[in-house]
């Protein structure tokens, strides 16, 4: 065996009492497009889903003893594509445990907490032998074309950190694979890696909204993409971290705003697969699917063409400016696309002009939302809290419209420094409090810290967030409309969910 992808566990208290029913599994996308890519060119792969089947370290370790790998890599990426970092406390967890376990092989890591921060993460975490700085897909090879893998002598291999002598390097940057070789060098996902019960995927959940808050459209459950990175550089996003192509300390992903699609023709086959293996609840990955027409429109003809718009649930990410055409609606809702997610962010245009979201002047919110319901699509509207420039009224103007928009789905955070976006950096430079935990950066944990802004102190912001999220799912319209559109079973769904009420550290000390 020549690697082990492997995909970790959270930690328990990450999303608190969510994560027993509510926190959406979802396959680990990375590990699958990585495994297949070494195994399109000779090397022999496995993949170990840690959160899937809910191993235990001893288990792991038992399983990577049975394989004996030449490599351990860890695949650190959040659920949400924006939350890498969330997953490093599990993942360094267990490897940490490994290592005390008697496990010799070497660890690397690859994610965006890593791509975003190489020195600091083998600064803080002795049980990584070494990071891959972007995506890894040919740093990756370099390492297995090596006769033996050794991490302390790893001078001329590009794409990744090392310690050498105990000092954090980082080496020169390797490239991406390119769009011409997008088809070649990621030729799609190793969905047979996957463990399962009594079916494929039947281990991995969709969020309760996508299977419109009825527990048995859960699963089986799958999410994969049609491109990679975004063009935008928005303040608060770090997606496009795995892009990088320099040697910095600090990774900040405004710098390698790109985007790289795979062709409809090969995607469809994707999907082909999927149907075939019995899962019709699919999300689309992509941070902006509905943003190219040449790479859309023709994957969504062959989707509604072969007939799988009829049973597929699908959900998919766009901007709220590039949805306006009827007939986009149309395709997009036969092809089997049920929820739109839709980053509104604040109902502040000025806030969200400043957060380079941007250029939303010539955009009626509501008579877009309105085209997107008459199309029989439904909305996850997702908005953040605390950005820079938000005061206590402009929170307020976007939870009102929020209500006046009443979708089906709702969404916010508060505004957080992720490693990789651009707002990390601002934190550092203006000495804003940071997380000292990789849960600090999670949305739903105990030790959340998000950046407090020049109006607004982090803890004024996870308060109006929470009680924010109380108020919107106890609205009376909103819970008519869920009524309507699933019955009360899904009514009383999101009354129980609401029984679950997340504790802050922050709220209870009463910090800044």
């Amino acid at each position: 065996m020549d690697v082990v992808f492997i995909s970790p566990g959270n930690s328990a208290t990450t999303y608190q009492g969510l994560s027993q029913e509510y926190a959406a599994i979802e396959p680990p996308t990375w590990s699958l497009l990585l495994a297949n890519s070494c195994r399109a060119v000779g090397y022999d792969v496995s993949i170990l889903d840690v959160n899937a089947e809910a191993l235990s370290c001893e288990e792991v370790a038992k399983r990577i003893e049975d394989l004996n790998p030449r490599l351990i890599c860890f695949v650190v990426y959040g659920q949400n594509v924006n939350a890498g970092t969330t997953s490093m406390s599990g993942a360094t967890f267990l490897s940490q445990k490994l290592k005390d376990l008697g496990i010799k092989i070497p660890i690397a890591y690859v994610g965006s907490h890593v791509q975003a921060l190489p020195k600091k993460a083998l600064e803080d975490e002795p049980s990584i032998d070494f990071v891959f700085t972007n995506e890894g897909v040919y740093s990756l090879r370099n390492v297995l074309a090596l006769q033996e893998i050794n991490v302390n002598s790893m001078e001329n291999v590009k794409g990744v950190a090392w310690r050498k002598d105990g000092a954090a390097i980082i080496n020169k940057s390797e490239s991406v694979v390119p769009q011409e070789r997008m088809d070649i060098d990621l030729p799609g996902y190793a969905w047979d890696l996957l463990p399962y019960d009594k079916k494929p995927l039947d281990l991995y959940r969709a969020p309760l909204w996508h299977a419109e808050y009825d527990d048995t459209r859960r699963s089986p459950y799958a999410a994969l993409q049609t491109s990679l990175g975004c063009l935008f550089k928005c303040n608060f996003c770090m997606i496009n971290i795995l892009n990088r192509n320099d040697e910095a300390e600090i990774g900040v992903s405004s710098n390698y705003s790109l985007m790289r699609y795979w062709s409809p023709e090969f995607i469809i086959k994707e999907f082909d697969k999927l149907v075939e293996l019995g899962v019709h609840t699919i999300k689309i990955t992509d941070e902006m699917f509905l943003l190219n027409r040449k790479y859309y429109e023709p994957l969504c003809e062959m989707i509604r063409d072969r007939g799988y718009g009829k049973f597929l649930r699908m959900w998919a990410y766009s901007r709220i400016d590039t949805i306006r055409r009827p007939e986009v609606l149309k395709l997009v809702k036969d092809a089997g696309i049920k929820w739109l997610a839709l980053g509104i962010e604040s109902g502040d245009k000025k806030v969200r002009l400043e957060v380079s979201k941007g250029r939303f002047e010539d955009v009626d919110i509501e008579k877009v939302i309105g085209q997107v319901h008459e199309a029989g699509i439904e909305v996850m509207a997702n908005y953040i809290f605390g950005l820079p420039g938000d005061t206590f009224e402009s929170m307020e103007k976007t939870l009102q419209l929020s209500k006046e928009l009443c979708t089906m789905g709702w969404n916010a955070y508060s505004a957080m420094a992720l490693p990789g976006s651009p707002l990390y950096k601002t934190g550092l430079e203006e000495g804003y409090e940071l997380p000292q935990t990789y849960e600090g950066f999670s949305f739903h944990s105990y030790d959340i810290v998000p950046l407090r802004n020049k109006a607004l102190t982090a803890t004024e912001i996870v308060k109006f967030r929470d009680e924010a999220f109380i108020e919107y799912h106890s609205c009376e319209s909103f819970l008519q409309k869920v009524k309507e559109k699933t019955g009360q079973r899904g009514v009383d769904n999101i009354k129980k969910m609401l029984e679950v009420k997340l504790k802050r550290r922050i709220l209870e000390e009463g910090g800044d």
